[in-house]
């Protein structure tokens, strides 16, 4: 079955998730089952073609790794994860399908290479679809119910299906209390299209990533500052581009006040106030999660200087009321 065409998305995550602290970060922040506390995130490795054919390896939207599962029973088990990348337009409507395809050479690669001894039962497989197209994903997960079941016949239906994470749907609440989570801070860089949210983010990706174990991740990530994050803070100007993630974060700190006063010249902030305050509303709820209602209504009143105060402000305030003064 062929899978819709690439896109420059694709790609970077495809880079990002070859290395096993993202995927660490996707099983303990976003797969929420016991089983996860279990894992030996030590022995995360990605299949080679010794067992697993070159086809399915390079394809241009999938990631597969495996990992020790620790048994009850004090015996261990590989489980592997079978990761699609799926940044389209549109959901793919025959996904269940799809998948349950992927698995199955999966299964048959493992068979032919040896890896599944006469009379051993097949290992486990995780199937995780990672979508951040702007439509929400509509398309059912289970496989049975893209299969017509006439009376009588509906238990012949294959039993299947696959995990998701629809990254624009992640509300911030839980993005917030994954705050020192990879994948959590990759999304909120995804999903807001404000300078500052950016900015709180990167110091944030910053601070996670220092040390030499993450040399490799931190160059992928200023690649994907530069082909998107960069790009999606200016558009249609020319992009500088950098080669450390510090120079990004440091340079985004000098630079959010003059992006804010030219988007909110520009328009770009709907109703200029309305917008500058809806913006530092969610970075506000970002950081410190609900607001009181003291808190909404200094919002609703606030003066065009005073957005611009508490909007350079968030950045570095370490309460709310750092940012908007003590309660009247």
């Amino acid at each position: 079955m062929s899978s819709p065409p690439a896109t420059p998305y694709d790609g970077l995550y495809k880079q990002l998730f070859s290395h096993p602290q993202m995927v660490e970060a996707l099983l303990r922040g976003f797969v929420h089952e016991d089983w996860v506390a279990q894992l030996d995130f030590a022995t995360l490795e990605k299949p080679n073609g010794q067992y697993v054919s070159d086809e399915l390896l390079q394809r241009a939207d999938d990631v597969i790794w495996r990992v020790r599962l620790n048994l009850p029973d004090g015996r261990s088990e590989w489980l592997y994860l079978y990761l699609l990348i799926e940044f389209q337009s549109r959901a793919d409507p025959w996904m269940a399908l799809r998948m349950l395809t992927y698995v199955c050479l999966l299964y048959q690669d493992l068979i032919k290479s040896g890896q599944i001894a006469r009379g051993r039962k097949l290992p486990p497989v995780l199937p995780l679809v990672l979508y951040n197209g702007q439509p929400r994903w509509r398309p059912t997960r289970e496989l049975a119910h893209l299969i017509a079941a006439p009376v009588g016949l509906a238990r012949w239906r294959p039993s299947f299906r696959y995990h998701l994470l629809d990254e624009g749907r992640v509300a911030d609440e839980e993005l917030r209390r994954l705050s020192g989570n990879l994948l959590a801070l990759l999304i909120r860089l995804g999903n807001t299209p404000e300078a500052p949210a950016i900015s709180v983010a990167t110091r944030e990706l910053v601070q996670h990533l220092k040390g030499p174990q993450y040399d490799s991740l931190r160059r992928v990530f200023v690649v994907f500052y530069n082909r998107i994050i960069l790009r999606k803070l200016n558009p249609g100007e020319p992009i500088e581009e950098f080669t450390d993630l510090q120079e990004i974060d440091s340079m985004l700190a000098e630079r959010i006040e003059q992006w804010t006063r030219k988007w909110m010249q520009e328009g770009r902030l709907e109703g200029r106030q309305e917008g500058a305050a809806k913006t530092l509303e969610r970075q506000l709820r970002l950081r410190f999660g609900e607001l009181p209602a003291w808190a909404m209504a200094r919002l609703g009143r606030a003066t065009e200087a005073e957005l611009e105060q508490w909007t350079e402000a968030v950045l570095s305030a370490d309460s709310l009321e750092g940012v908007l003064g003590k309660p009247e």
